[in-house]
């Protein structure tokens, strides 16, 4: 019970790692939150983005991570 513990908080670990990579130096290679398709609307003083298909990326890409750390 306990290693099974300690594996679950290890690859969380690693994921979190791997995700702040992504975050901090994604900008600069990928153009993640202005892919074709996201929602943006602008209209006098209001914004409104909705970042649909990059949403729609990050489950898939975490979706592939979690299935090979099963």
């Amino acid at each position: 019970m306990q290693t099974d513990i300690g594996k679950m908080l290890i690859y969380l670990g690693i994921l979190m790692v791997i995700v702040g990579v992504v975050i901090h130096f994604g900008g600069k290679f990928l153009p993640l939150g202005r892919l074709p398709g996201d929602i943006h609307y602008e209209s006098g003083n209001t914004s409104f983005h909705f970042p649909i298909v990059t949403c729609i990326i990050v489950s898939i890409v975490l979706n592939i991570i979690l299935r090979i750390f099963k």
